[in-house]
C-alpha cells in the first residue's frame, strides 16, 4: 500500500501512531521516522513523512488501523498544537463536562463535534488574530483504546500560549516544535547507570531518618500560602500569566535559598512567569546532575480568575520544598550536582520545562536522573494511598528505581501505572534524558477539582500524608542517585 495525499496537497503527510518505545525498530528506510519526529503526546507519536517515505514498505510494524495520516503543508506562519484529553476516571465524565466538550467543538467546527477518521474541521475565524487568516484546520481522531480523544490544530503562532484558556477543563495543549527533529533516545550508558543504581538499592537507616524528617505541618503551611487559603500571601491565581504566579516565584526562590541552594528566576517566554531553578553544588569533581521538579503554575475553572492549584501542582511544589527544607536542616552535602526546579508554563504546553530541557541539551548537560512530581495530593474515598508511574512517557528503569525506593521507605503506598499524561518529565525524555513522573494514583485522574477553581487543600480527599509519602520516595531516590555526606562524615573517613 502507498499513502497518497489528495490532489493539490503537498506530497508529505503527518503520521500519528501509537507510541513505540524504540521507533527505530519500525522503519526500514533509515531516517523516515527518526529524522522527522515531532514528539510523543498522550500515547501518540507524530512524524512528518517526506515523499521518499510515503511507501509503507519503508515503515514496518505500524498498523494501518491504528495509524492516522494527514496532509499538511508546512507553513512558518502557523503553529501545530496537539490537544489532548487527559486520562480521567469515569466519575469525572459528567453530563456537564460532556456538554462542555460538545460545545467547544461545535464552536470550532461549523458541523459540530465529531471524532474519528481524521475528519478536518474548519476553525472559526474569531480564534485568530486576523479575520483573513486562511486554512486553519482542526483534526480530530479517536483515541484507541477508548478513554479519551485528541486533536491537532494549526494556528497563528502568537495564539498558541493562550489556547489553553479555550479548552474544556480536562483537555491540555502541547505545542509541537516548529520543525520536526531527530529522535533522541535515552542512550544506553545512561540506562546502564540507572540499572547500576537499581542493583545497589538497600535499606539505609540514615536515608530513612532523613526522609522521615520531612515535616507534614510545614507542608500544610506551604500549600496554604501558595493557594491563598491562609490569607497571608494574597495569591488568587498561579496561572502562568497571573500576578500571583510572580509572587509565588519570588517566595519559592527565597524559601529554597534558605536551605542553602543557589536559585535563579529564569525567564523563557514573554508574558509567562519564570522557572525557579535552584542548585546544590557537588562536593566531588563531577558533571553528574540529578534533577527533581514540579510545576507551580495552575489552572482554574473555565471563565474563572481563581486558580489556586492546591493539587495541580501545588502538591508537587510542596514536595520539592519539603525535600529542600530537610536538606537544609540536616546540613548534608551532595556528591553529585542536584537541581530542584519549579517550572512555569506547564498548563499551556510544558513551555517552561521544554525551554530548560533544550537549554540543558544544548550544553550537553549530564543529567543522570530526572523525576517530575505532578498531582500527588488527591486520595479517592475507599482507596489506599498510592503512587502512580507513567504508562507511556518516561524511562522504565527510572520508574523501577522509584518503585523500589517506595517499597523500602514508603511501603504504605500502593504502586502502579497511570495513563495520565504528560507532565514536565516529557520535555527531558524527548531530549534523551532518563526521566519519569510521580503521580497520585495508579490509574486515571480522579480528583473532582482537577483544573477547577476549587482545587484547595482544605477539602475532602486532599491527603497531605500521601504527598509526604511520595516526597519521601523522591528524596530517597535523590539521595541514592546523587550520593551524600552529613556534616562530619568526611572527617571520619
Amino acid at each position: 500500500m502507498v499513502f497518497s495525499p489528495a490532489a493539490g496537497v503537498a506530497s508529505a503527510l503527518l503520521l500519528v501512531t501509537p507510541y513505540t518505545p524504540n521507533i527505530a525498530t519500525v522503519e526500514t528506510t533509515p531516517g523516515c521516522l527518526t529524522d522527522n519526529f515531532y514528539g510523543t503526546y498522550g500515547g501518540r507519536s507524530i512524524f512528518h513523512l517526506p515523499p521518499t517515505c510515503l511507501d509503507t514498505s519503508s515503515i514496518k510494524g505500524l498498523s494501518t488501523q491504528s495509524a492516522s495520516l494527514f496532509p499538511y503543508v508546512a507553513n512558518g506562519e502557523r503553529q501545530l498544537v496537539w490537544l489532548q484529553e487527559s486520562a480521567i476516571d469515569s466519575s469525572l465524565v459528567t453530563p456537564e463536562y460532556e456538554a462542555e466538550v460538545q460545545g467547544f467543538f461545535r464552536w470550532l467546527g461549523e458541523d459540530g463535534y465529531s471524532a474519528g477518521g481524521g475528519q478536518q474541521l474548519p476553525v472559526h475565524q474569531h480564534l485568530l488574530s486576523s479575520a483573513d487568516e486562511p486554512g486553519v484546520e482542526l483534526h480530530l481522531v479517536d483515541l484507541q483504546p477508548a478513554g479519551g480523544s485528541y486533536g491537532l490544530i494549526a494556528i497563528e503562532p502568537s495564539l498558541a500560549p493562550s489556547i489553553e484558556a479555550l479548552l474544556p477543563r480536562y483537555w491540555k495543549p502541547y505545542v509541537l516544535p516548529k520543525q520536526p527533529a531527530s529522535y533522541l533516545p535515552v542512550p544506553k550508558p545512561a540506562i546502564e547507570h540507572v540499572k547500576n543504581l537499581l542493583e545497589t538499592v538497600r535499606f539505609d537507616p540514615v536515608v530513612s531518618s532523613l526522609v522521615n524528617s520531612i515535616s507534614l505541618n510545614q507542608m500544610r503551611d506551604d500549600i496554604r500560602w501558595l493557594t491563598g487559603e491562609d490569607g497571608k500571601s494574597g495569591i488568587i491565581s498561579r496561572h502562568s500569566f497571573a500576578e500571583g504566579s510572580l509572587v509565588a516565584a519570588n517566595w519559592l526562590k527565597e524559601r529554597f535559598e534558605e536551605t542553602g541552594a543557589t536559585c535563579e528566576l529564569k525567564t523563557f517566554l514573554a508574558g509567562f512567569a519564570p522557572n525557579v531553578a535552584c542548585k546544590y553544588p557537588a562536593s566531588e569533581d563531577t558533571t553528574s546532575t540529578v534533577l527533581i521538579s514540579g510545576h507551580y503554575d495552575s489552572r482554574g475553572s473555565f471563565g474563572s480568575q481563581r486558580a489556586p492549584g492546591g493539587n495541580d501542582d501545588g502538591s508537587g511544589t510542596i514536595a520539592l520544598l519539603g525535600i529542600a527544607r530537610a536538606v537544609g536542616h540536616s546540613g548534608l552535602t551532595f556528591r553529585s550536582n542536584v537541581e530542584l526546579i519549579a517550572f512555569a508554563g506547564e498548563e499551556q504546553g510544558l513551555y517552561g520545562s521544554k525551554a530548560y530541557a533544550r537549554e540543558m541539551r544544548g550544553k550537553d548537560a549530564n543529567i543522570t536522573v530526572m523525576i517530575q512530581a505532578d498531582m500527588l495530593g488527591y486520595h479517592a474515598p475507599g482507596e489506599p494511598p498510592q503512587l502512580g508511574l507513567p504508562m507511556y512517557i518516561g524511562t522504565p528503569e527510572v520508574a523501577q528505581l522509584v518503585s523500589n525506593m517506595s517499597a523500602i521507605y514508603s511501603p504504605e503506598l500502593t504502586v502502579g501505572y497511570s495513563a495520565a499524561c504528560c507532565s514536565d518529565h516529557q520535555s527531558f525524555h524527548e531530549q534523551g534524558y532518563a526521566s519519569t513522573q510521580v503521580f497520585e494514583r495508579a490509574g486515571p485522574i480522579a480528583d473532582p477539582m482537577y483544573h477547577n477553581s476549587g482545587d484547595l487543600s482544605e477539602r475532602p480527599g486532599y491527603d497531605l500524608s500521601q504527598i509526604r509519602s511520595i516526597a519521601k520516595v523522591q528524596f530517597a531516590t535523590l539521595l541514592h542517585a546523587a550520593g551524600f555526606d552529613l556534616p562530619g562524615d568526611k572527617d571520619l573517613n
